[in-house]
């Protein structure tokens, strides 16, 4: 039986999700994302040109493949300017399955403000966008969004391009546990075990995109990704054994032949 993963009214067998910054060049970004398995990158459209055809084009690099552009409103610092940004998305290019960002602190942390991406979601997910939202890794909040609507929740592990890989591993599994759509760790992760991680935690999902870009060898790091995100997920799916205060031996003690 297929273990998909399914947003809104899409599904995808991968569930790992990456970005396309931060790459050396167009080219590099679907090397890498073919080798990563996934099947949706994430493309920050006031940084990444996808929607003016007289200039460099990511769309024509990933014509010849199946996958799926998920335009976000990295740069955007209010409702107001992810709404706007989406409304001409899908106007120019007829998309509508988003990631929401809205970023409260631009200068330090990155971190996002979780009122104005209240707002936006709202207003999106009642105009018929399929919303997922980047937020804290508040389970409250993240309750929050999927009431106004969102198809996916998308808590960060750590702050953007930290790498510093999940730095509150409870709080991803009280969001687990607070709400029904997919929960997508994303931002923060550094290398391949913090995806594993991620997934043994109950994740539905990981994006990445600084620890791919930003390695030595993108592509391979890539594959290692792909790699972590299934083996994450399996070790989720077969339940991890109870853990203990002291030793448990091996090989039963009842029963041992006598020397």
């Amino acid at each position: 039986m297929q273990d998909l993963l399914k947003i809104g009214s899409k599904t995808f067998e991968s569930r790992l999700i990456v970005g396309s910054g931060k790459y050396k060049d167009f080219s590099t970004t679907k090397q890498a994302t073919l080798a990563s398995g996934a099947q949706v990158i994430t493309v920050a459209v006031r940084r990444v040109n996808i929607t003016n055809p007289n200039e460099e084009n990511l769309l024509d690099y990933f014509k010849d493949t199946k996958v799926d552009f998920l335009p976000n409103s990295a740069g955007c610092t209010n409702a107001q300017e992810a709404i706007t940004l989406f409304r001409l998305v899908r106007e120019a290019i007829g998309i509508d399955f988003i990631k929401l960002e809205i970023i409260g602190d631009t200068q330090r942390t990155l971190y996002p403000d979780v009122i104005e991406t209240l707002k936006a979601c709202e207003v999106l997910a009642k105009e018929g966008f399929c919303v997922l939202a980047y937020t804290n890794d508040d389970p409250i909040v993240a309750k929050r969004l999927e009431d106004a609507g969102a198809c996916a929740v998308m808590p960060l592990a750590a702050p953007i391009g930290s790498g510093l890989g999940i730095q509150n591993r409870y709080n991803i599994s009280f969001i687990k546990e607070a709400i029904q759509v997919p929960v997508i760790v994303d931002a923060g992760v550094g290398c391949a075990s913090d995806a594993s991680i991620a997934m043994e935690l109950g994740a539905d999902g990981v994006l990445t995109n600084t620890a791919i870009a930003m390695a030595k060898d993108p592509v391979m790091m890539a594959e290692a990704m792909k790699y972590a995100v299934i083996s994450g997920r399996k070790s989720f799916l077969s339940g991890r054994i109870e853990k203990k205060s002291y030793a448990s031996p091996s090989s039963p003690i009842f029963g041992m032949a006598k020397l």
